[in-house]
């Protein structure tokens, strides 16, 4: 995780961030984890600010690669479910986060837009 998501994780599991994100619980709760911990209260209200710390959204953009790439299925499905729709669902969301994804990433929004049959000007329509 990201720094800024220690105060969420600390309440999510009453205990300091550090402890809970070495326990193997943090695993089993991994969704709450992405929705509660980054997406919802770090990675949206940046994007949605007028002006969004771009080293902030670098640092988003680098966890968000690192579990995309993770060799297990449930965590690559759950950054998918819990940080991907949400920014699908979310009005302006995906073409804000677009200039700082990396490529997997894009990929894996790409594949999402496509499944689920959405374009997005400058993204996946001209």
């Amino acid at each position: 995780m990201i720094p800024e998501s220690a105060d969420s994780i600390e309440e999510l599991f009453e205990r300091p961030a550090e402890a809970a994100v070495l326990a193997g619980e943090a695993w089993m709760r991994l969704y709450a984890l992405l929705t509660e911990c980054f997406t919802v209260p770090v990675l949206m209200p940046e994007l949605k600010s007028g002006s969004p710390d771009a080293e902030l959204l670098g640092r988003c953009r680098d966890f968000v690669e690192r579990i995309v790439a993770h060799p297990s299925a449930l965590v690559s499905g759950a950054v998918c479910f819990e940080v991907l729709e949400q920014l699908l669902n979310a009005d302006g969301l995906v073409e804000a986060v677009w200039p700082h994804m990396k490529g997997r990433t894009r990929t894996e929004t790409l594949r999402m837009l496509d499944g689920y049959g959405v374009r997005q000007r400058g993204i996946n329509r001209r």
